[in-house]
């Protein structure tokens, strides 16, 4: 084996074992803090339990208890009972179909012991683990690919492990499904493998919405790799050729259209199901706890005797756009009021990573950046790390994402609106890491074992469970007091953000 080969798995192996173990140190954090702090009393979704709790339920509900508040409620509420609920359609059915999945499989043995709500919370804490490792390995992965830099490539992905938006990778939300089909999408989509990206990208949709925005990427390298292919054909045969132009043309229309429907088919088919559920409704059996939870709330059911919704007469009938208006009130400039002050402080910092991304790219490509990265990018132009010519799609993916977060959503959201839908936050952090931080210039650091053989090292390093190996951002922070400052503020946002999250968000209080 090549040392570059062995470099690679030394640090994919590296990459897998932090993420495992920064999900098993949130379980256990969420656990105490839920346990030492009291909840609060939210106005949010909180469905009746129906089923006699089991042996085990209460252990079960003690230990990862947290992992069910705010959005996650409903998430668990569908993965056990359905679409119910007009606004249950607001949430995307890949995440509780998988729960249930597990939960009905693997967990079946215990249903002896563990109701279906108990094996649901068990799945959701087994399951956003496992996804989370494969998610960082294959944002390792894509990192390689694009940014064209292997210290760069597992900095960031170190950061990954511990994102900012930890607790909603953790909890019974469907961000960490979303990253790990679209990380891993984006690296099919980067090898060419076009057909296992679209599978994986509509997978993505199915999870979340914003997964339909990630089409953009299968447009656009589309079109960039058929105008490589022209320019590649054009040289060789010295000149233009108008017919190779019009075949390009055609091939991209045909085959773009084709990708970006299959991105965007679970979307569809689930705004269908929505349609035919509440516009064309037929007899359910829903529970008559569940019916009164219905007229207390003001929660619509599909009922053939009620009036048909009002969005149903719509020229294109699209429930999940009422459902955020109606329910959540989201929509352009809604969010812009003095009461909303400390959201947009708390979605600054995200906000701030972003922006700057976007003109660090600008300022070192202008010109690059004004073809919209489809001119020839010329032999001079550098061809690895943050600024480089592939970087140019996710700044623009990131950039739509950022201005739409901000103008149009919940603002509090986009920290974990970004933190799973773009690698830009993580590779952005670290190349500012590098660009700042004097510690992380020794290449010893970027040498399998090295950091346990250097003299100067604590022994604090030398973990159990060789974490510490190859890992420059636990490096950093047993280093904290020789750090820049601005070291100290990148990890500090995102330790702080890690930690409080998990101490608010598990216990119904407000968080991004």
């Amino acid at each position: 084996m090549s040392p570059s080969n062995n470099c690679i798995n030394q640090d994919s192996w590296t990459v897998a074992q932090f993420a495992g173990f920064t999900r098993l140190l949130s379980l256990c954090l969420q656990a105490v803090l839920n346990a030492v702090i009291p909840d609060h009393v939210a106005d949010a979704f909180s469905p009746p339990r129906l089923e006699t709790p089991l042996l085990l339920d209460p252990v079960i509900e003690a230990v990862f208890g947290g992992l069910s508040h705010w959005d996650a409620e409903h998430f668990l509420f569908i993965a056990e009972r359905g679409y119910l609920y007009e606004h249950n359609f607001a949430f995307f059915p890949l995440f509780p179909l998988l729960l249930r999945l597990l939960a009905a499989t693997v967990l079946w043995p215990m249903s002896g012991f563990l109701t279906m709500h108990g094996r649901l919370l068990l799945a959701v804490a087994i399951g956003n683990s496992f996804l989370f490792v494969i998610s960082a390995v294959a944002l390792y992965k894509l990192s390689r690919l694009v940014v064209q830099d292997r210290k760069l490539a597992l900095v960031a992905v170190l950061m990954y492990c511990l994102t900012p938006a930890n607790v909603f990778m953790v909890a019974g939300y469907s961000e960490t499904l979303f990253a790990t089909l679209t990380f891993a999408g984006l690296w099919l989509l980067e090898k060419r493998f076009t057909t296992g990206a679209c599978l994986l990208l509509g997978f993505a949709t199915g999870a979340r919405a914003n997964g339909l925005v990630n089409a953009g990427f299968l447009l656009y390298l589309s079109l960039q790799w058929g105008l490589a292919r022209t320019r590649a054909f054009s040289k060789g045969e010295g000149g233009v050729r108008y017919s190779h132009h019009v075949r390009e043309l055609i091939r991209f229309v045909l085959t773009g259209a084709l990708n970006a429907a299959l991105v965007a088919l679970p979307f569809c088919l689930f705004q269908f199901y929505g349609y035919q559920t509440f516009c064309h409704p037929t007899a359910t059996q829903v529970p008559p706890v569940l019916l009164n939870l219905a007229r207390d709330k003001g929660y619509r059911v599909a009922d053939a005797a009620s009036p048909t919704p009002r969005w149903c007469q719509w020229r294109i009938p699209l429930l999940y756009s009422y459902i955020q208006d109606a329910y959540w009130d989201v929509g352009f400039l809604r969010y812009f009021r003095w009461i909303q002050i400390p959201n947009f402080i708390l979605a600054l910092p995200v906000a701030t990573l972003g922006f700057i991304a976007s003109y660090m790219y600008i300022m070192a490509n202008p010109v690059f950046c004004m073809y919209l990265g489809l001119g020839d990018r010329g032999k001079d132009r550098k061809m690895h790390g943050f600024c480089n010519p592939k970087v140019f799609v996710y700044i623009v993916h990131s950039s739509v994402l950022l201005l739409f977060g901000i103008f149009c959503m919940h603002v509090q959201v986009l920290t974990r609106f970004l933190a799973s839908s773009s690698p830009v936050l993580y590779w952005i952090s670290g190349h500012l890491l590098f660009q700042y931080e004097p510690l992380l210039r020794d290449e010893r650091l970027f040498r399998p074992d090295q950091i346990q053989q250097q003299k100067d090292d604590k022994p604090g390093l030398r973990c159990a469970v060789g974490m510490c190996r190859n890992n420059q951002v636990l490096y950093l922070l047993m280093h904290w007091q020789a750090c820049s400052v601005y070291t100290r503020c990148i990890l500090g946002y995102f330790i702080s953000y890690w930690f409080l999250g998990l101490a608010l968000h598990c216990n119904f209080l407000p968080w991004t």
